[in-house]
């Protein structure tokens, strides 16, 4: 089916907001991402107070100061695995931030830790979650201080980043976890673990949402950290301008 406005009966309101953000060996990118997380946790909190929210770091075999950053934010949860997949770094963290709360009234937003999320990116997901979505795709966009010019020119001759968008990605995603269950979770896997888990939520039913109210900057550096991930994407891209688009198969 195609993203649309939810159309079920409204759940109850979500009681808790988990945020899960692989990384690893991020110690560059990291406090910018964890800043822009900061200020949509507080901006949450301001304006829907009965919804309890925390960020998960998941830090997947580090070997710089990656882990030292996330202790001394003191607000974020370390969670360490030496996974070495995305798909199993993310799975890992929704496992150790699961609550006792009712899994329908539990909310799994994804992000990276390159990327800087909007400050509204968590209440305009818990409003969507409440008007009946399970799953939210958000979109991204390369940070244009570290994207070229061409790179970036391409990005937006290849993508229409608007709501209702075919795009699937791990860096702007958010799932209720009693769909994410349903779905059999992110699962193990190198690459395109967020456009799995997309697909196998739709055909388990779940309510989808695709919006463009909440873009997230995502770096645009040429190296990332997963071998098929949004670096390589990103680097292809100047060379073909004329290309055309294959929605939701690119990595997030």
């Amino acid at each position: 089916m195609s993203d649309v406005e939810p159309v079920r009966g409204r759940p109850e309101p979500l009681r808790a907001v988990h945020v899960v953000v692989p990384a690893r060996n991020e110690e560059a990118l990291l406090p910018g991402a964890l800043a822009a997380l900061r200020a949509a946790v507080d901006h949450l909190t301001r304006t829907r107070p009965g919804v309890r929210a925390d960020v998960t770091v998941v830090l997947d075999a580090c070997t710089d100061a990656t882990p030292d950053l996330v202790a001394a934010a003191g607000w974020v949860h370390a969670h360490h695995v030496t996974s070495g997949t995305v798909g199993a770094a993310r799975s890992a963290g929704v496992d150790a931030a699961e609550a006792v709360d009712v899994p329908d009234r539990v909310w799994v937003a994804s992000t990276d830790a390159d990327s800087r999320v909007p400050v509204d990116w968590l209440s305009v997901q818990v409003d969507l979650a409440d008007g009946g979505a399970d799953l939210v795709l958000g979109t991204v966009e390369p940070d244009p201080t570290d994207t070229s010019a061409a790179q970036l020119a391409a990005w937006h001759r290849r993508h229409r980043l608007a709501d209702g968008h075919a795009y699937v990605h791990g860096a702007n995603l958010g799932i209720r976890l009693s769909a994410y269950r349903a779905a059999g979770g992110f699962g193990a896997v190198a690459a395109h673990e967020d456009v799995r888990l997309a697909h196998r939520a739709r055909v388990a039913g779940a309510v989808v949402v695709a919006t463009d109210r909440i873009r997230v900057t995502t770096s645009g550096r040429a190296t990332g950290r997963a071998p098929a991930g949004f670096a390589g994407y990103v680097r292809s891209l100047a060379p073909r301008l004329n290309a055309g688009t294959t929605p939701g198969v690119h990595p997030g």
